[in-house]
């Protein structure tokens, strides 16, 4: 379930200083930190808040940070940046191999460090799914930009209500709407007070303007007693 609110950040650094002034930094960028001063504590935090990113010390008491960040990677993605004192490039290989996202050597700069958290929270959010500008359904056409349909390439002219009708039964072609729920599309605020019957009447005048025979329709669909789908398949 995706989170909402300030993104939480788990921070586990043993040294007091540099846990505060990491903590700072982030909470002025909008993050909610969590902080702990060791390896358990940091793998119980992490249990209970499921943070968004975890900020690693690698050399930290009861278990270290490479264990930590083994334990976090058996049941999770979360990401995670290691930060140490060790610089050499074995141990930055070593760290990415065991699935870190990023590695920061200290001394660093707080806000740069911020700067990694964002960046590497930026390339693991999951892409949202571009939603198509225009649908198709057979001589079907709706360009959502432009707000245009189109029937064997010629164009019709759609009311505001229509054209909200269009959108929402073609944008999910199979799936039934029941007359309340494209009222909700007509007036998504109870702009005015209506009866279900509204939506016959737009239905039937989108029939008579796609429809080849609108008596018996290819496109918009009838479930009775329910409500309206859009043909999930192509005419023939």
């Amino acid at each position: 379930m995706e989170k909402h609110g300030p993104k939480t950040v788990l921070v586990v650094e043993d040294d007091e200083n540099t846990l505060s002034l990491i903590a700072l930094y982030l909470e002025r960028e909008g993050f909610s930190p969590v902080t702990a001063g060791d390896g358990e504590a940091a793998l119980r935090l992490a249990g209970q808040h499921k943070p968004d990113l975890v900020i690693l010390d690698l050399m930290i008491p009861e278990v270290d940070g490479w264990e930590v960040c083994r334990r976090l990677r058996q049941d999770s993605n979360v990401p995670v940046i290691m930060l140490t004192a060790r610089g050499e490039e074995i141990d930055r290989v070593a760290g990415l191999t065991l699935g870190a996202d990023d590695y920061v050597v200290k001394p660093f700069s707080p806000r740069e460090l911020v700067a990694r958290v964002k960046a590497v929270l930026r390339r693991s959010a999951p892409r949202a799914q571009k939603q198509a500008s225009v649908l198709i359904h057979g001589a079907v056409r709706l360009d959502l930009e432009k707000r245009r349909l189109s029937v064997e390439n010629q164009p019709v002219s759609l009311t505001p209500h229509e054209y909200a009708l269009m959108a929402a039964l073609m944008a999910a072609p199979g799936r039934t709407f029941t007359r309340d729920e494209l009222l909700d599309r007509l007036y998504p605020r109870g702009e005015a007070v209506v009866i279900d019957r509204v939506v016959d009447v737009h239905i039937g005048k989108l029939r008579q303007k796609i429809e080849p025979a609108p008596a018996a329709p290819q496109y918009i669909l009838t479930d009775r007693g329910i409500g309206y789908r859009f043909a999930d398949r192509q005419p023939g």
